[in-house]
């Protein structure tokens, strides 16, 4: 069966690193229909808007996933339309898992001493949707001596529970080592904690067949640096998800290896790197498809695709092995050169 794929490149490089994703994603000669959107800065600057009400719905009910590269442009300070496309499509297609996989491929590229492949391998499971990215708050006396502001985290039994089993379904799978650690810092932020340990805790007695474990966040993010190895699936809420997917990156390689998936069980989800639109590097060829490569491989997998994907993920792997990568990872290629080098050894 031939299943939609839409395809936003974005803003910055992420034109030039989705270019390569999608060039692979043809080579596999995998059953996608792909089709090309503009939504980004330029055409927000043109005066075309964001991403349509209708397009939203389209987008649900007639896409299987959505392949995206980056948004982020110095034109608009404030950055109105990443809000509006990207958090949109987060928001509205309820893409409430953020899925970010910490595997370090090759260990030359670990910052931390002595750690082996098999140390740095774990996956976050960040809640998507809530939390202080909710968008509750405001500003009183802007400008003045007596300003004051309030940013309120949501978070709801709804959507704590849904990540929390999503995370503990996930260390059931074969490649897993049934380990789920639920970060937060309920020693702190008593209220949304005691939602996130209740729930964690009542889990837990269901799939008793998963270790469960707590860490508060401070300690999480020294155990990413210190142990990575004891870190098998972590789950938490969305501001910390942020700043520790960040920090597994860092050790399995840097963010340009960084693959994302945006997730929600059965319904059209969204794959994308995590670098950002990176404004500096455009048109220089340097900027590293890698990611973007293995956001499509996370693609692959969703729609069912799995020995596709651990093609994709295998050629990664010679890549780096044989330093056919961009200067940020030591090599001397261009972003197509890398891509082509990929495709090569599919």
């Amino acid at each position: 069966m031939t299943r939609r794929v839409a395809v936003i490149p974005g803003d910055g490089i992420g034109p030039e690193v989705i270019r390569e994703a999608v060039a692979v994603l043809r080579a596999l000669r995998v059953p996608l229909e792909l089709a090309k959107f503009d939504y980004g800065a330029e055409r927000w600057l043109r005066g075309g808007g964001g991403i349509e009400d209708q397009q939203f719905v389209d987008f649900a009910e007639n896409y299987a996933a959505i392949l995206f590269g980056a948004v982020g442009d110095p034109r608009i300070p404030d950055q109105a339309h990443a809000r509006q496309i990207l958090l949109g499509l987060r928001t509205r297609l309820d893409l409430y898992i953020n899925l970010r996989p910490a595997r370090l491929l090759d260990e030359r590229l670990c910052p931390l001493k002595d750690k082996r492949a098999v140390d740095v391998d774990f996956v976050i499971f960040r809640e998507n949707t809530e939390g202080l990215y909710a968008g509750l708050g405001g500003v009183f006396k802007r400008g003045t001596a007596d300003e004051v502001t309030i940013e309120a985290s949501l978070s709801t039994r709804k959507g704590v529970e849904r990540i929390l089993r999503a995370a503990f379904e996930y260390a059931r799978r074969p490649d897993r080592r049934r380990r789920v650690c639920m970060v937060d810092k309920s020693n702190a932020l008593a209220s949304e904690g005691d939602l996130w340990q209740r729930t964690f805790r009542e889990l837990a007695r269901v799939y008793s067949d998963v270790n469960a474990s707590h860490l508060y966040v401070d300690a999480a993010a020294m155990q990413i640096v210190r142990a990575p190895e004891k870190l098998d699936v972590v789950v938490t809420g969305n501001l910390f998800g942020d700043i520790l997917t960040d920090l597994g990156a860092a050790v399995a390689g840097g963010l340009g290896l960084a693959p994302s998936a945006n997730l929600h069980p059965g319904r059209c989800s969204l794959f994308e790197p995590v670098h950002g639109s990176a404004p500096d590097l455009v048109g220089r060829g340097v900027a590293n498809p890698l990611g973007a490569i293995l956001a499509a491989g996370l693609l692959l997998e969703h729609l069912g695709l799995p020995a596709e994907a651990a093609r994709v993920d295998a050629a990664v792997r010679r890549a780096l092995g044989d330093d056919a990568t961009t200067p940020d990872l030591g090599g001397r290629l261009g972003t197509v050169e890398v891509g082509q080098f990929v495709r090569r050894h599919l």
